[in-house]
């Protein structure tokens, strides 16, 4: 069987992790190949180091080296590295790297300059984690550099976070006169925690990038495909994003099954009600399968959801979705295998 899920961070890395707990007690000995197509638009350049956050909670997650408690970095890490750029007065000092993570994005940063792709790059920190013993393939969903950033308002960045150590644009002319000015989103979803109001979202580099080696046809030849409950603008809308994803997930004779992110109106982790918002999305179970509803089968949604109006030609199931555990997110992923077979 071959499983293919596109993941965003600390959510899809904890539903993959229960997917593949899942699959050892389903079909012990059987081969299964899960395929990750990760997203890359989160990534930034930082100390003149490549950091791609979410492939690297994918890695320490499902390598046993994740902080379980934030949900990112590495378990009991230490700052030392940071502390001394900040004595040395390095900005920004908003986005925390420990110094075992350092380890990753140098190692990546430096085989990116020796000429290795991304994809490459990926599949050696992928064997340090021991992925591949796991049944587990980590693709980056493209392998050219794209990076999303968000349009704000530019007199919201006046005050006390100002600009100094910033990663913001230029500003420039809304169409409604108020100049406005473009931030990188780790800027916007890490120094601000997501709470300037938005204007919209853009992604450098998206309409000329490719699909990473193997993206496509991890999805066009997969038995299933599942839409795991990562944000659905900046994760797993991003991956989508990237031309010939989407037709692909349209054409394939694989279910596709989701798992909704929001919970009764709230989103189970992170900010995607602040990303819904400026699409103009009702920030519901339901908002969010309709952004899915050309390519979508199947829908899991929280018992708090059941009754919400969903894209008609669209299968849903209800069940409680908090992933409390590495139990409680291998009972959702087995919900979701069992969905996608009836659906075959």
């Amino acid at each position: 069987m071959q499983i293919t899920a596109l993941s965003g961070g600390v959510g899809g890395a904890r539903f993959v992790r229960g997917l593949v707990h899942e699959l050892r007690r389903r079909a012990p000995g059987e081969e299964v190949e899960v395929t990750v197509v990760g997203n890359t638009g989160d990534d930034i350049t930082l100390f003149g180091l490549r950091v791609c956050p979410d492939l690297d909670s994918v890695l320490y997650t499902l390598g046993g080296g994740v902080d379980e408690e934030q949900g990112w970095g590495r378990e009991g890490d230490t700052r030392e590295v940071m502390g001394e750029l900040g004595a040395l007065g390095v900005q920004p000092q908003w986005f925390g790297l420990g110094d075992r993570d350092l380890g990753t994005h140098v190692a990546r940063s430096l085989w990116l300059a020796q000429g290795a792709t991304l994809s490459e790059v990926t599949a050696r920190l992928a064997a340090r984690w021991g992925l591949p013993g796991q049944g587990v393939r980590l693709l980056p969903v493209t392998d050219s550099p794209i990076e999303t950033h968000v349009v704000v308002d530019a007199g919201v960045l006046d005050g006390p976070a100002g600009r100094s150590g910033d990663t913001a644009g230029t500003d420039r002319g809304a169409d409604d006169g108020v100049p406005e000015r473009a931030i990188h989103f780790q800027e916007w979803w890490v120094r601000h925690g997501a709470s300037l109001p938005v204007r919209r979202f853009t992604v450098a580099g998206l309409s000329g990038a490719a699909p990473a080696p193997g993206v496509l046809e991890a999805i066009r030849g997969a038995d299933v495909v599942l839409l795991p409950p990562s944000n659905p603008v900046v994760s797993i809308g991003i991956v989508l994003g990237v031309p010939g994803v989407r037709d692909a997930l349209r054409g394939t004779r694989a279910p596709v099954v989701g798992v909704s992110p929001i919970v009764g109106g709230r989103p189970v982790r992170g900010h995607a009600d602040a990303c819904l918002a400026p699409l103009g999305v009702e920030v519901s179970a339901a908002g969010v399968a309709g952004l899915y509803a050309d390519l979508l089968d199947g829908w899991l949604v929280d018992t708090a959801d059941e009754h919400a109006g969903y894209p008609p030609r669209v299968q849903v199931r209800p069940l409680d979705l908090l992933m409390r555990d590495v139990e409680g997110a291998a009972r959702i992923a087995g919900a979701a295998l069992d969905l996608a077979d009836e659906l075959r």
